[in-house]
């Protein structure tokens, strides 16, 4: 039987307590990694300013997206009553703005609501259907009593096993998150 090669996806550091996983946050935020997170069974207050995360860019995608439906809204109606069937309504202009709000404003939220969707499964690059994290039999209790750094090997300040004996000394647990070549 042939032994078959795996190759090194990441490393899991496991700890006990939130105060070790917040700990180690901020040490890897310090060290300068970029391809990294941490899980948790519960929301950890200030966990992101931990990790030194940045403001979402899902608000702006929202923001341009409404904007820009709401403008297209705006323009399809002037076109269709002003240009393409100008209608004499009721002794109306044909671009009569005030009777076109409410339809501009249904679709500024819809495209808003669609630009939030997609914006959020874009940047948490979703959908994604496997990745090797769940594989590792001790992430199984990050839904329940357990905390997780977890480091992704191709990051540019990722040593092996200097990585590993650096989380070791944070008091973690490894883990090596591994895939078959």
């Amino acid at each position: 039987m042939t032994a078959h090669p795996v190759r090194l996806i990441g490393v899991l550091a496991e700890f006990e307590t939130t105060h070790g996983l917040f700990s180690a946050c901020e040490k890897v935020r310090d060290a300068g990694f970029a391809n990294w997170d941490a899980h948790s069974p519960f929301p950890v207050h200030g966990l992101e300013k931990a990790m030194g995360l940045s403001r979402s860019k899902v608000g702006w995608v929202t923001l341009v997206c409404g904007l820009s439906g709401a403008a297209g809204g705006m323009v399809l109606q002037w076109w269709a009553s002003a240009v393409a069937q100008p209608l004499v309504i009721a002794g109306k202009p044909f671009f009569s703005w005030p009777a076109f709000v409410p339809i501009t404003f249904e679709i500024g939220v819809l495209f808003g609501a669609l630009g939030a969707v997609f914006g959020m499964l874009h940047f948490n690059r979703l959908p994604r259907f496997h990745h090797p994290l769940f594989a590792v039999h001790a992430f199984e209790r990050v839904t329940d009593d357990r905390f997780f750094i977890s480091i992704d090997a191709d990051d540019p300040k990722f040593r092996g096993e200097e990585t590993v004996k650096w989380l070791v000394d944070m008091g973690a647990t490894i883990h090596r998150v591994e895939e078959a070549a």
